[in-house]
Parts: structure tokens; sequence; C-alpha cells
């Protein structure tokens, strides 16, 4: 008994030095890109530029400011003062709580931090899950959105199951056990296929999956909030969802018809409806990952709303 236990301490002990080290090396590759905020004692990583009205984009689950900053803000930076944030738990975004910050307590965080940033009532879009953050932004603080674009948006209840990933790594056990293990193992050719497979039908742009900073991502800390949100999102879309009504802002919604990951016709089809004056660009044979594979149609859909929004 003496050696199994003295074994089993040795196999955690390489397990979570071994996390540790791939973690340093992740936040040595891929350093912050922007500025760090602290609102409320919480700090939060935003990247700023260009200039022109303000634009917030939100990123989407499992992801940090990089899905944003490598070619979409770039290009609206031509004519827009564009600002990026990591989501709480992501990035180099700290985490709100232990629990898994809602929605609605993403949405307060990133508005609070754009309002610090001089951004007091800007245009808000958001891609997956970062269109769910987008919405209840919207929903509780109709007076501080311009405009809204919601992207592949969660937006609407759904009957599959939680992904076992994410059952296992929202669990206590698989966060004490599995996700040190994900971190400190998990090979590189794991990482492009799951980034190749969220583009589908699509290819992935050349030049993506290195900038994204995936091993970000695989920290411990960033593994189980991301985890939390995902085992948590139903339930809080579910009482997002009665909200919708008090959205004023004019919308543009942009969803991919060949989305298999936020499928259209359970959740924008519906938002389109939900939504006051509410418009929806249907992206033929488009995936998931809409803001890289046809950004022309997501621009021009911000442009629009922001016309729409007198600015």
């Amino acid at each position: 008994m003496i050696y199994l236990l003295l074994f089993t301490a040795i196999v955690i002990a390489i397990v979570q030095i071994t996390a540790s080290l791939r973690e340093a090396q992740a936040v040595r590759d891929f350093l912050p890109e922007g500025q760090i905020v602290d609102v409320g004692g919480i700090q939060v990583h935003a990247v700023v530029m260009g200039s022109g009205p303000d634009l917030v984009l939100i990123h989407g689950a499992s992801g940090n400011t990089r899905d944003m900053t490598f070619s979409l803000a770039p290009r609206l930076a031509a004519r827009y003062r564009v600002i990026v944030f990591d989501r709480p738990g992501l990035g180099y975004t700290e985490r709100l709580n232990r629990t898994g910050a809602t929605l609605t307590q993403q949405a307060t965080l990133l508005r609070d931090a754009a309002r610090q940033l001089g951004a007091k009532r800007p245009i808000v879009m958001g891609q997956s899950y970062g269109g769910a953050v987008a919405l209840a932004w919207a929903a509780h603080y109709p007076d501080d959105v311009a405009a809204l674009v919601p992207v592949a948006a969660a937006s609407n209840p759904w009957e599959t199951p939680l992904d076992p990933f994410y059952r296992v790594t929202s669990s206590w056990w698989g966060k004490a056990l599995v996700v040190p293990l994900i971190t400190a193992f998990v090979p590189k050719s794991v990482v492009t296929s799951s980034v190749e497979s969220v583009f589908a039908p699509q290819d992935a742009p050349k030049g993506y999956a290195d900038h994204i900073g995936a091993p970000l991502t695989l920290r411990r800390a960033s593994l189980r909030a991301n985890a939390d949100q995902r085992a948590n999102i139903l339930s809080e879309i579910k009482q997002l969802v009665p909200r919708y009504v008090h959205i004023t802002a004019p919308t543009e919604i942009v969803h991919g018809t060949a989305d298999t990951t936020v499928n259209l016709e359970i959740h924008s089809a519906k938002l389109v409806n939900q939504i006051d004056g509410a418009v929806l660009t249907r992206l033929p044979g488009i995936g998931h990952m809409v803001q890289h594979v046809a950004a022309d149609a997501v621009i021009a859909a911000i442009d629009r709303a922001t016309a729409r929004a007198g600015l």
C-alpha cells in the first residue's frame, strides 16, 4: 500500500509539473496582445485598434482575442475603433468565479470594461458563445448597445446532450484528474484536428492555427473555466430568451447554412423573430467560423447595423 501511494504521488507530481511547464511555454509563446483593464478587481485583457465608432468583438468558446485579431479586427480598424476582449477565464482575463461565469455576468464585466475604455454605447458583435454574451449585453443593458451583430450565435434552447468532453472536464473529478492530463500531454495534432473540425466544411485560413494561441486554452484554469461555461450555457439561454423583447438595438444576424456546431434553424432562424426589427443573413454552404471564411459578409452586416444606428 505504501508503494502504491508513493507511486501515485510521483505520477501526480510528474503530471502537475509537466502541465506547469507547458503552461509557462504557452505564455512565453503567446503574450498578451493588448492592455489589462482593472474592472472591480478583475483583470480584463483588451486589444484596442483603429478609430471611428466603437465596436466590441467577442470571441466564442475555447477562444481568445487572437481569434478576432487574426484578420477581422485589423480590417475593421480602418473605420472603427475596435475593442477585442478575452472573456473571463480565457486568454488573459481572470475568472469571475469557480462555478462558471454566466452569460449575464460576462456581459456585465465586458460592458464595464468597455466603459472604462471610453466605449459607453458600442456596436457589439459576438460569434458563437460570444454571440450569446452579446445578446445578454443587449438584453440586460439595452441603452448601452448602439447596434447588435450576432454571428453564428447560440441563442435558443437545443435538445442534444452536453458533449462528453465537457461533461468530464466540468465534473469535480474531471477538473482534478483529467484536466491536468490534457494540459500536460495532449499532442499538437489533436489541437490541429480540433481547429480544422470547427471550420468544416471550409478550411482554416493559412496561419490561423499558429496565430490563435490554442495552448493558452489548454492551461488548466482555462480548460476548467471553458468547461463550466459550456456546461451551464443551455440553462442560461433558457433564462435569456424571454429577455430578447427588451433588445432595442438595430440587429443584423449572420449565420451559415452548413453550420453543424450551432444550427441555424434552431438558433438564428428563431432569433430573427424574437428581436423587433432584426434581419437575418443566411450564408449558403458556410460553416461555423463565419468571421473568417465569410468575413466580407460579417463586415457588411456590421456596416448595415452601424448605418441603422445612425452612426
